[in-house]
């Protein structure tokens, strides 16, 4: 994913609420959002493997953000999207797991990484200061560290929490995160990419021509049974037409 607002455990009757944007060449290979053999529910990454965002039936779920600063970069020897998929078809715990990505991290290409076992979340970005544990509350991420105040990440987070005390369902998580908006130089991160691009990537919702945009959003609810609903909504370039593909499950 490349931007995310998240409520984790604010509100009794959905501790978990995500509206996420997927951002990415539109001519990379993706399987879109279904039941892997592992049993995880997840889009997938045909080219370098794993996935972005996923979701066990046990209650486990991880999602990935990539960390954009091309002043300093790291090998990228595997595939970020392992991180995801490792996670949710292995048997160890959150924390545990992040112990041991950490010792690796230098390995990966820059990271923000949120893996969760339904009860606890935790966060590691590898330009980050270590495993954090996420408090209840509004979140946001994109690529940056979490909660960075970057204009669309505040955006989200304010359109999150005013969506919450109206109505929530799948359609209208997807509906927010879709601004065009883009900011001036000035109010952005230095990332190390041209300022008009920067610019470009400011937006929530992203159509860089030839080939580079919002390919994809996602939508999720976990309610306090622990009926979970995920909602990935996929787009055309010219935004006239959009699939959806929808999964329910009980943890």
């Amino acid at each position: 994913m490349c931007l995310v607002a998240f409520s984790w455990q604010v509100y009794p009757d959905y501790p978990l609420l995500i509206s996420a944007n997927r951002d990415e060449f539109f001519d990379r290979p993706t399987a879109p959002l279904h039941q892997w053999e592992s049993g995880i529910y997840a889009g997938k990454d045909l080219r370098g493997g794993g996935t972005w965002m996923g979701f066990h039936p046990s209650g486990k779920w991880s999602l990935l953000t990539n960390y954009r600063d091309f002043h300093r970069t790291h090998p990228g020897e595997i595939s970020r999207g392992k991180l995801v998929q490792n996670y949710l078809e292995g048997s160890i715990g959150p924390e545990a797991y992040l112990e041991s990505v950490h010792q690796d991290q230098h390995r990966y290409d820059g990271f923000n990484l949120l893996v969760s076992d339904g009860q606890k979340l935790f966060y590691l970005s590898n330009y980050g200061e270590g495993i954090q544990e996420i408090q209840p509350g509004i979140h946001g991420l994109s690529n940056g560290l979490i909660n960075d105040p970057w204009p669309k990440v505040e955006l989200a987070k304010s359109q999150l929490a005013e969506l919450i005390s109206s109505e929530t369902t799948n359609d209208t998580l997807l509906s927010i995160l879709k601004s065009p908006l883009t900011y001036p130089a000035e109010t952005l991160p230095a990332t190390g990419v041209p300022e008009p691009m920067e610019i470009s990537l400011s937006a929530q919702l992203i159509r860089m021509p030839p080939s580079y945009g919002t390919v994809s959003a996602t939508s999720v609810l976990t309610n306090k049974s622990g009926w979970t609903q995920v909602r990935e909504r996929s787009f055309d370039w010219d935004l006239e037409n959009h699939r959806d593909i929808s999964f329910s499950f009980q943890t």
